[in-house]
């Protein structure tokens, strides 16, 4: 059973490092993209499954966690490229993970993190068809 855990909390832990990446990629995190991602963690996340880390909490606030400690790290030239590349690195090793459901609701989540601040510019959109086409590879 602990294995599986930690299977999930780094699953919400590279969401995290994903959403980032998103939110990220015009080289500046907003409030608004920040306030979106809590907005759905505690909107979707929180009822993806009941999993808890070490603390007791929800394992889905990993996702708020990471993406909040990178966040706050923007500026000491962490690469963006780096944690997109993670998650999907993860993903590839953790392929039962990713159902059709748990990939729609990431494309929602990254769509309105991307939105939620003066629309979707062209970085933004660049990676999110590329992970479009990573999450639908069978």
């Amino acid at each position: 059973m602990e294995t599986k855990k930690h299977m999930t909390l780094k699953f919400y832990q590279n969401l995290g490092k994903l959403f980032y990446a998103i939110a990220a990629a015009d080289n500046k995190v907003h409030e608004a993209e920040m306030n979106k991602l809590k907005e759905l963690v505690k909107k979707e996340w929180l009822n993806v499954d009941v999993i808890e880390d070490e603390f007791g909490i929800d394992a889905a606030y990993q996702i708020d966690i990471v993406f909040d400690w990178l966040s706050q790290t923007h500026d000491e030239g962490l690469d963006i490229k780096s944690c997109y590349d993670d998650f999907i690195n993860y993903k590839k090793e953790q392929k039962h993970l990713y159902t059709e459901n748990v990939n729609r609701l990431i494309l929602k989540t990254a769509n309105a993190i991307a939105e939620s601040f003066s629309g979707k510019n062209k970085s933004e959109l660049m990676l999110l068809a590329k992970l479009n086409i990573e999450l639908n590879k069978k």
